[in-house]
């Protein structure tokens, strides 16, 4: 149950990903956000009051407000270091991030099988081949490489953050939904501050609401990827649910390769295979 349910959250997240990036192409990353997540929002409250969720409240709650406040500012310095490029040093060098709930896996006294440790190594090798790490090129500043860092603490501290939200299903209902109103709130008030310094929240012809739909996709499959890391790291080792929830860039990889017809380099590619070779190790250790 924790191989599948944390590969879901890879597929997930990679397809939240996609479509995030190709929105933030036409409209302001903060806008993208902001929206996304109250879309999400407003669905999970939906579910809280028919599921009866508030009955789950307790001191878990703060580790989803928590998880609320650090996501936004992980995202958008991951956002700001993709603009400041280049992708193929900032991608992989993300994926750092495993490395916060499997130390908090390893601490709590989970020590994983020798196939189990090689199956780490390899899907965490893979993944970041995919990203097609940047070798050689042009330099990369210092602030991208900095805000990259602070991006995969800050991812990495929302994986461990969630799997102690809740316990029951309806008490998760209520773990995200939690998050998400802080998401919004807290990137409410970074956009009110960036217009505020003269940036648009816009594009230049209004709203586009021809793009709500994929927006709402966005923010719902971020939303289902969070529960299902949840269930993951609650049926099984942390640190095999943190390193094939981790896969989520070969997905977003491979969608840009079926969707957008980019052609994976050979670095990917070699990357994608030894992902999957690392997640049977990690499903049959």
């Amino acid at each position: 149950m924790t191989a599948l349910f944390a590969l879901a959250t890879s597929l997930l997240w990679g397809l939240a990903d996609f479509g995030g990036g190709l929105l933030t192409r036409r409209i302001p990353a903060l806008t993208v956000v902001v929206v996304s997540q109250a879309i999400a929002a407003v669905v999970l409250g939906a579910i809280v009051i028919a599921t009866d969720g508030w009955s789950e409240a307790g001191p878990r709650l703060w580790f989803a407000f928590a998880a609320g406040l650090v996501g936004p500012v992980a995202m958008l310095s991951f956002y700001k270091a993709l603009a400041l490029g280049p992708m193929g040093v900032v991608s992989p060098l993300a994926t750092l991030s495993v490395a916060v709930p499997i130390g908090v896996g390893l601490a709590l006294g989970e020590r994983p099988g020798l196939a189990q440790v090689a199956g780490i190594a390899v899907a965490v090798a893979g993944v970041v081949l995919a990203g097609g790490p940047q070798l050689r090129g042009a330099p990369v500043q210092r602030q991208a490489i900095l805000l990259t860092l602070v991006a995969a603490l800050g991812f990495g501290t929302v994986f461990a953050l969630i799997a102690e939200a809740s316990t029951t299903i309806t008490g998760l209902f209520l773990a995200l939904f939690v998050q998400r109103v802080t998401n919004v709130a807290a990137g409410g008030a970074a956009l009110y501050v960036s217009v505020r310094r003269g940036a648009s929240a816009l594009p230049a012809g209004g709203f586009p609401w021809s793009d709500l739909p994929a927006l709402g996709f966005v923010g719902l499959a971020d939303v289902a990827a969070n529960g299902t890391y949840s269930v993951a790291a609650q049926h099984g080792p942390v640190t095999v649910a943190a390193v094939l929830a981790s896969l989520y860039p070969v997905v977003t990889a491979l969608a840009a390769r079926g969707f957008l017809r980019e052609r994976l380099r050979a670095v990917q590619a070699a990357g994608a295979g030894l992902a999957l070779l690392g997640t049977l190790l990690l499903a049959t250790g």
